[in-house]
């Protein structure tokens, strides 16, 4: 275990805020999940909406979601967008890509794109994830949860339950695994997943992903080109039903967690932290947690995987952003909840 200090400083308040990102200039971009994009600055505390989001499907986990910008934001000022939807046959998470325009007295999105949606749209408005992140290479990476629904995490006629890597436009690539399975086979990198809600890269450019498990068995999973990652056939968790999921132990063509949690942690998001103000924490994985009220931190480099400190925060935590200057963003979930900054003590 390590014991690395830390002080909470209340930065302000948003409406069930779900993502950050942060500008070259420290300014932070900040969804609601009702559909608000908020530009805030630190140094004067101000925050302004951002114009022509789409309509979303604000309900049960949907609205809008992640954010992230492009590696070459600097000259073309990309940003990419997830959030839910309605449409036929019921509800699914799309992502779109718009140029943000911060030139106007009103910045807006413009030249929006189309460039992902999960299929099919199913009822309910659970298990979305629709987390996002682009690699070293220009790749973008989607979680996708598995909407509640089991089976799609397996059918790889649907990119419900899985992780997805595309071109920066949303077109497919070519070199990855179920390439012959199919138009939307060829989108899936893994799969077997159930709610995917935080995806990271090491310092050695490993993609990690947390996602929440049923009753039991939250998973830290590090991904795998063309892995099968178990849901729902194995578990190391049961249906909320009582009925029982056999364990990962009793499947092992199925690829195992490198660390799983019971009780949860109900994961949210997932970070490397990469910076010295806070040494202990150094290429450590950060995961905001939930029902946990924490941050949990994780020393993936260990053998085995092991939660090494776990940060009360005595509220829900959405998201973690480690900021350019080594301090973090942490975000609290629900309504008027805070934006926190971790300073050293």
């Amino acid at each position: 275990m390590i014991n690395q200090s830390y002080q909470i400083q209340k930065v302000a308040t948003f409406d069930e805020p779900w993502a950050m990102a942060e500008l070259a200039d420290g300014r932070l971009l900040i969804s609601e999940r009702k559909g608000t994009l908020k530009l805030f600055d630190p140094s004067t505390l101000k925050s302004i909406e951002i114009l022509g989001v789409p309509e979303v499907a604000y309900g049960g986990q949907g609205g809008l979601g992640d954010i992230v910008l492009h590696p070459d934001f600097a000259n073309n000022h990309q940003i990419y967008l997830s959030y839910a939807e309605t449409g036929k046959g019921g509800y699914g998470a799309v992502v779109i890509r718009g140029e943000l325009n911060l030139q106007e007295k009103n910045p807006r999105i413009i030249n929006i794109k189309r460039i992902w949606e999960q299929v099919p749209k199913v009822s309910g408005q659970g298990h979305y994830a629709h987390r996002m992140i682009f690699a070293k290479d220009g790749k973008l990476w989607i979680s996708s949860g598995e909407r509640q629904k089991f089976d799609p995490a397996q059918d790889m006629n649907s990119n419900l339950g899985k992780v997805l890597r595309l071109n920066d436009d949303g077109t497919v690539v070519a070199d990855h695994p179920f390439t012959q399975q199919g138009e939307i086979a060829k989108q899936v990198w893994s799969l077997g997943h159930r709610n995917p809600l935080g995806m990271a890269f090491d310092a050695k450019d490993q993609l990690w992903v947390v996602e929440m498990g049923p009753k039991g068995g939250d998973e830290l999973n590090l991904i795998k080109k063309g892995e099968n990652y178990g849901y729902p056939i194995v578990s190391n968790g049961d249906h909320y039903s009582g009925k029982p999921i056999p364990d990962h132990a009793t499947r092992p063509e199925f690829k195992a967690p490198e660390i799983s949690w019971t009780p949860v942690i109900s994961p949210s998001s997932l970070v490397f932290y990469q910076d010295e103000l806070f040494p202990k924490w150094n290429h450590k994985a950060l995961i905001g947690g939930l029902s946990s009220e924490a941050i949990i931190v994780v020393d993936t480099e260990s053998k085995p995987v092991r939660e090494v400190q776990r940060l009360n925060m005595q509220q829900r935590i959405r998201d973690i952003h480690p900021a350019h200057n080594g301090s973090i963003w942490v975000l609290e979930d629900g309504k008027n909840a805070g934006l926190l900054r971790l300073l050293p003590k």
